[in-house]
């Protein structure tokens, strides 16, 4: 039983972080001051912190490695992997520089991820997984 508090604390830990750096990131346009990249650094800087998620090193991780990168660490459940994904595209739309291809590919294998992980079928990730698919042709 306290196998599993532990468990369900990583996974709302792992959520609970997600949200925030979609907040951070994508939030309100209250602080014009601070640009793209300052907010791309204080996200790594959280996941860093709060999960040892180390997310530039995750970018460059070919898929196989990808997958057992984030299977290793136990709070990435399919709903946080696709909270992940979805934030991962969100940088690729909003990045001016030319990195864009590489968080559209990163964000597709995420969610071909989700697919392998999930029993279920989720028309909202299949949406989502169209989307990315329009970005990278």
């Amino acid at each position: 039983m306290e196998e599993r508090d532990y468990l369900l604390r990583e996974i709302e830990k792992i959520g609970a972080i997600m949200s925030a750096i979609r907040q951070k990131i994508f939030g309100g346009k209250g602080n014009l001051v601070v640009t793209f990249e300052t907010q791309m650094e204080i996200a790594k800087e959280m996941l860093l912190e709060e999960a040892k998620f180390e997310f530039d090193k995750f970018l460059e991780l070919n898929i196989e490695d990808s997958n057992e990168y984030i299977c290793s660490f136990n709070g990435f459940n399919v709903e946080n992997i696709e909270l992940l994904a979805e934030n991962i595209f969100q940088i690729g739309l909003n990045d001016p520089s030319e990195n864009s291809k590489k968080y559209f590919d990163k964000a597709l294998q995420l969610y071909d991820l989700c697919n392998l992980k999930s029993k279920t079928y989720s028309f909202e990730r299949n949406t989502n997984i169209q989307k990315v698919k329009q970005y990278l042709m």
